[in-house]
């Protein structure tokens, strides 16, 4: 039998020399005993939690459920804070920040005697963030996802928390709703702890970490209030004990092959498109070649099982219900690396082989899918030069294949002051561009792809244009929503040198976006462009524009791509 590893946490706990004094004692007034300083695995408790993002709300509660179950392993668990992002309240955007709490929680878990970790997350951005940072370290790590929310209810209906919002001005302007009915469907949206429960990002993330292994199985569609998720908080606790036992982290997990089951899976539950960026971005940390095309040759030809909003009509509630991410898993077995290992140390084919569906409207069989062909489609083009994506589950069918003249906004500023102007040129065969809304232009590229139309087109019952940024939207959001532009308009793509009235063609299956401008004209127009002014010029915000890397490469920041690893040669003193 060889030697078990040295933790790395006896470099803080384990010596008898000064520092050994220093480290242990100090931990001391806080109550522990000696036998945690005497070759306990020390779990460090990555905790997003804060008031300030109601979606990870309950998750102090959730670490005490964890502490219970490392202690319970014969590990010393140790709760610490990372910069938490609240989707629903930080401005101007969480991507904004998503790659400081990125270098927070990698630099906490460097800087500390910590063996393995636990990662709490629940809102859209703290799982890749968390997971980016962890990554750059490379121990063993498990993620416990904070779940969903119990579904939305108003006047008898399920409602989408998320989805919801997008329809506000239309349900204000064109179906009659009153500002009572507004109010009420605010009370009853999020009624109860956990993030979004409709298909959005937080929940495509948690489905995401699912399908790359990092959670214990079944783990995504629990929701928040759920008894049943804090047993899995537990039993987590307690696995990650053995993982760091067994040296499991998280390079052996996060194969090639396990971010392609990833991309398979997003595509069968209609996932996000924000999940683009972010496998990117933990691909490019973890070291694994992944690039733009690679979603839409592996993901873009299979088919949509899971009928959730906003590709379908469901909630992540009922998603549980039917039997959760295992039954979709089981369903793709013949499409996927069932030999991926997972944080169980089995496969993800062993961990799946035998859920059941108890609900066939909620989750489709691989044979009578909502759709055959859903995933993300990546588009190329002179207006896309290194790539955009469009969800075309979530887009209308007439408008895949569209050609229009551009209606041009250069900021979101521009369209809030414009858009519901009645002598705004635009009508139901226009494409609205939006400019100013990447990683460097707003800076961090938020969720405004998806912009609402004019009123007087809602009013005529027009319900969807084609709408192109280099933003993101929601995964809450619908609509024939071209994204993540490539270079983007504030670096001198040529998104910025459109204008009104120039002829755009859309054609999703060929995977094409053109603007019908010569190229000597685009060149003229290049040479006549100015960028625009930075619009900070100090502090993080000055650092991100800097070194903030493109959509196409998951809009990480540079200098983090890869990892430090986990070894810190140099003492405090």
């Amino acid at each position: 039998m060889p030697a078990a590893k040295k933790l790395r946490s006896y470099d803080w706990f384990g010596k008898n020399d000064k520092m050994g004094f220093v480290h242990r004692s100090w931990l001391r007034n806080q109550g522990y005993p000696d036998d945690y300083f005497q070759g306990r695995p020390v779990i460090g408790i990555c905790n997003t939690w804060s008031e300030l993002t109601p979606c990870n709300g309950h998750l102090r509660e959730f670490a005490e459920v964890v502490k219970r179950g490392v202690a319970e392993a014969g590990g010393f668990p140790l709760e610490f804070p990372v910069t938490s992002l609240g989707e629903t309240i930080m401005r101007p955007t969480t991507m904004l920040f998503r790659n400081l709490a990125s270098m927070d929680t990698e630099e906490s878990i460097r800087a500390n005697p910590i063996d393995g970790v636990i990662l709490l997350t629940g809102c859209d951005k703290t799982t890749p963030s968390t997971l980016m940072g962890a990554c750059s370290v490379n121990l063993p790590t498990l993620i416990v996802p904070g779940g969903p929310m119990l579904n939305g209810r108003f006047k008898g209906s399920c409602l989408g928390s998320g989805s919801f919002n997008w329809m506000v001005k239309e349900k204000l302007l064109v179906d009659n709703y009153t500002e009572a009915d507004i109010l009420e469907a605010e009370i009853g949206a999020a009624r109860s702890q956990g993030h979004c429960m409709t298909m959005g990002t937080a929940s495509t993330m948690a489905c995401m970490v699912e399908a790359l292994g990092l959670t214990l199985p079944g783990a995504a569609a629990i929701p928040a209030v759920d008894s049943r998720k804090k047993v899995l908080a537990q039993l987590s606790g307690r696995r990650i004990v053995e993982m760091v036992k067994e040296d499991l982290t998280l390079s052996k997990i996060l194969t090639r092959q396990a971010f392609e089951n990833a991309i398979v899976v997003n595509s069968a539950i209609g996932g996000s498109t924000n999940f683009i960026i972010h496998l990117l971005a933990i691909a490019g940390r973890i070291g694994v070649n992944l690039t733009l095309e690679d979603f839409d040759r592996i993901g873009s030809n299979i088919p949509l099982l899971v009928n959730l909003k906003p590709s379908g009509e469901y909630l992540m509630e009922d998603f549980y219900y039917a039997g959760g991410l295992p039954v979709v898993i089981k369903a793709l077995q013949n499409l996927l690396h069932n030999d991926a290992i997972t944080v169980n140390g089995k496969t993800i084919g062993e961990n799946n082989s035998s859920p059941v569906c108890y609900n066939n409207d909620v989750i489709r069989d691989i044979a009578t899918p909502l759709q055959e062909n859903a995933g993300i489609a990546v588009l190329k083009g002179n207006l896309c030069q290194n790539g955009a994506i469009i969800k075309p589950s979530a887009a209308t069918d007439k408008l895949m294949q569209h050609k229009g003249p551009a209606v041009v906004f250069e900021t979101m500023e521009d369209y809030h002051a414009r858009i519901d102007d009645e002598d705004l040129e635009i009508d139901e065969n226009s494409i609205i561009v939006l400019k100013g809304v990447g990683p460097v232009g707003y800076p961090g590229m938020p969720e405004v792809g998806n912009v609402d139309l004019p009123e007087k087109l809602l009013k005529k019952g027009v319900k969807d244009l084609i709408r192109i940024s280099d933003g993101r939207m929601s995964g809450t959001a619908g609509g024939t929503v071209v994204l993540h532009v490539s270079p983007e308009s504030s670096v001198g793509g040529v998104l910025a040198l459109v204008k009104n009235g120039d002829i755009i063609e859309l054609d999703v299956a060929a995977r094409r976006l053109h603007l019908n401008v010569s190229e000597d004209e685009l060149e003229r127009r290049k040479l006549a462009w100015v960028a625009p002014e930075p619009v900070a010029d100090r502090g993080y915000v000055k650092f991100y524009i800097d070194h903030v890397q493109q959509a196409h490469l998951g809009a990480d920041i540079d200098i983090l791509r890869g990892g430090s690893g986990s070894k810190v040669t140099r003492d405090l003193h």
